[in-house]
């Protein structure tokens, strides 16, 4: 046996911060696209759009800059808060997981 957490920052009620809203921006830092990060994780165009903005307006912070198209062609990377952000959420969560498997062990050590 072992546990499993699934672990969300809110603020007022609202998630602001999750796994996969993390995972979203990861893969919009790695793919230098809104559009290549929503195929990349099978949802659409628009909810990718739709979840990060409402990150941004729930945190009151830019996640993302955009450029539009031209000869250079558009393109999406993270701001230096959104990046800050990460990395302090995946902090967390290597903590709280940590603290989680030694709780189990504390409560399940015997089966």
């Amino acid at each position: 046996m072992q546990p499993k957490i699934n672990l969300w920052i809110e603020k007022d009620g609202q998630v602001v911060l999750s796994l996969w809203r993390v995972q979203l921006l990861e893969a919009v830092a790695e793919t230098g696209s809104i559009s290549a990060a929503a195929v990349k994780m099978n949802i659409s165009y628009h909810r990718a759009w739709d979840k990060i903005h409402e990150c941004e307006e729930r945190l009151g912070v830019k996640l993302v800059e955009t450029q539009t198209g031209g000869t250079g062609g558009g393109g999406t990377q993270l701001t230096p808060v959104a990046a800050d952000y990460i990395q302090r959420f995946h902090q967390f969560a290597v903590g709280i997981e940590s603290e989680v498997s030694q709780r189990f062990k504390e409560f399940f050590a015997n089966g």
